[in-house]
């Protein structure tokens, strides 16, 4: 099974899957830095990160989606769901972050939202890495794995 999205012959959705993990990594640091003692700006820095990956992750999810539509069996079908499932429960996690930080005038966030933050960072690595394991280990993509003889042009 071919990735639908491609560009120069390359898969488009595992490629945008690493710029909002970084992203939220990054923001998750800087938001640590800010809470033990940090000057404020790693605060700000922090909330446009998350505004950025959660941009990034939007476009990630529709990549997804669009190669999960012709994924074919049940088993590689309910796999893909299910880490789309966990992809996007931790979109809606950042952005209701991203929302509480929206009402406080300097964005900066607390002890407790960084907590928040670290648990859907773990999340969010998880739904990569079992992403990957689908691609990589269990031959039942989720999305856009070319085996030999199996391209379709």
């Amino acid at each position: 099974m071919d990735s639908r999205l491609r560009i120069a012959n390359q898969a488009v959705q595992p490629v945008l899957v690493m710029f909002p993990l970084g992203l939220f990594a990054m923001a998750v640091l800087f938001d640590l830095g800010n809470v033990f003692g940090g000057p404020d700006i790693l605060g700000a820095l922090a909330y446009w990160n998350l505004v950025a990956g959660l941009i990034g992750g939007v476009l990630a999810a529709a990549a997804s989606a669009i190669d999960l539509m012709f994924v074919r069996g049940t088993l590689a079908k309910r796999r893909g769901v299910l880490q789309g499932l966990v992809n996007m429960g931790v979109l809606l996690i950042f952005t209701v972050i991203l929302m509480v930080r929206m009402r406080t005038p300097d964005r900066v966030a607390g002890g407790g939202l960084v907590a928040i933050e670290l648990l859907a960072l773990a999340g969010a690595v998880f739904g990569a890495w079992y992403g990957g394991e689908l691609v990589n280990r269990r031959r039942t993509p989720a999305f856009a794995r070319a085996e030999a003889g199996n391209r379709i042009f």
